[in-house]
């Protein structure tokens, strides 16, 4: 089975880099402090403190993995300036065809997706349809329910 490749700029590589570092060289030991502090209280089978931290070096483990992966299989791709048509990092206002609903997404990389703050992935259904199109194109993003509905590209940044 072949890796998942990831692109990315090289500013996102760095943060990764830098989250993982984080993880490994500070959180690991807190946890570990910590999983120490509660084992000196006694009893672990009643121990609330202990489960929890347990499962905190549990959760950071995996996302020490996940990191490491992505690192792994990283592709770093050039920042582009070129505000002409839709590429990774860009910042596109949309139109909802049928609505008239206008939305504003930021393209980003998979390991670099915020929805909350209109971070989405150029692999997501909506970032895939937009990437290499140019303002005033017309997009049909494909729903998980086999519909779709279209999104005029008004602005790029």
């Amino acid at each position: 089975m072949a890796d998942q490749i990831f692109k990315m700029t090289q500013k996102n590589y760095d943060d990764l880099k830098n989250e993982l570092d984080y993880l490994v060289k500070v959180k690991r030991q807190e946890i570990i402090d910590r999983i120490a502090e509660a084992r000196s209280h006694g009893d672990l089978s009643e121990n609330a403190e202990y489960d929890a931290a347990r499962e905190e070096q549990r959760s950071n483990e995996g996302k020490i993995e996940e990191l490491t992966y992505q690192i792994k299989n990283a592709e770093i791709i050039a920042e582009i300036k070129d505000n002409s048509y839709v590429h990774l990092e860009s910042k596109v206002t949309v139109k909802d065809e049928e609505f008239g609903d206008v939305e504003t997404y930021t393209i980003a990389s998979v390991t670099d997706v915020d929805v909350i703050n209109g971070r989405i992935s150029g692999e997501s259904p909506v970032g895939a349809a937009l990437m290499r199109r140019k303002v005033g194109d017309v997009v049909s993003v494909a729903c998980p329910d086999g519909s779709s509905y279209k999104l005029r590209i008004l602005a790029i940044e």
